[in-house]
């Protein structure tokens, strides 16, 4: 059982809010949860304890977004997703979460250069096609299952389409409340669920559904250059610690 002191309440029930702004169509901001209650606990249990928090939010989300997606990358995406999270699962007891966060910030950094840099980039848009989705939602299914960082693969292959805002934000939203769904029961069968706790879960699931409506309210009045912008940011500060973990835990872990 977690201890229930009042930093470790707090953080989590900002940790908590973070997740539901990231649901409520602000991508990325909820990978920031994991880490900041690893600050007060072990990374494990601080994901185990976030996963309801994921569900609930995501109900809240679907809601909030049943008008506002992209069809045809769902159905590209799904499918895909599903099939990262199964390989996940069968990979599970052998995969570095560590190493593929390096190879998925690797390619994090690139993007995010080459949307800044590339004027090829800014000038060009891309078609959601199929194989390309097939890819691309393989790695958002493999890494939400390892590492909980689905979202910048979702958005190297999202972003060059230049959807409209509020359609990116809800196909974000509705594919990941289906994987983290999909995600229950190997979770389950890895005994993730061991480390429920369900009191301190109940002070958590309201600060996640008003981070939820809050990320809704955000998206909607933030202007598109600005919103895609900070995604675009959010996906590099990202990528970039999932790059410096890697080094962390190969390099300095081992000092």
């Amino acid at each position: 059982m977690i201890e229930h002191t009042p930093a470790i309440v707090a953080l989590a029930c900002l940790a908590s809010f973070l997740v539901g702004l990231s649901k409520g169509g602000l991508p990325s901001v909820g990978a920031i949860a994991v880490p900041l209650l690893a600050m007060v606990m072990s990374p494990v249990t601080a994901a185990a304890l976030l996963l309801p928090i994921f569900v609930a939010s995501d109900l809240v989300g679907l809601y909030l977004y049943r008008r506002d997606f992209s069809m045809r990358n769902l159905v590209i995406l799904t499918p895909a997703a599903i099939l990262g999270v199964a390989i996940g699962w069968f990979f599970s007891s052998s995969l570095s979460p560590a190493f593929i966060g390096l190879l998925v910030g690797l390619v994090g950094v690139l993007f995010c250069l080459n949307v800044w840099f590339g004027a090829r980039f800014r000038a060009s848009q891309r078609e959601a096609d199929v194989p390309r989705g097939i890819f691309w939602g393989a790695l958002t299914g493999f890494t939400s299952f390892v590492s909980h960082t689905g979202a910048p693969p979702f958005q190297m292959y999202v972003l060059p389409q230049k959807l409209e805002k509020m359609s990116f934000a809800g196909t974000s939203t509705i594919l990941f409340a289906i994987v983290n769904a999909v995600k229950l029961v190997p979770y389950w069968q890895l005994g993730q669920f061991s480390r429920f706790d369900t009191p301190l879960v109940l002070w958590l699931v309201p600060a996640a559904i008003a981070g939820t409506v809050a990320g809704r309210k955000l998206t909607e009045f933030i202007p598109d250059w600005l919103f895609f912008r900070l995604i675009q940011i959010a996906l590099m500060i990202l990528s970039l610690k999932l790059i410096f973990d890697y080094v962390a835990e190969t390099f300095l872990g081992s000092a």
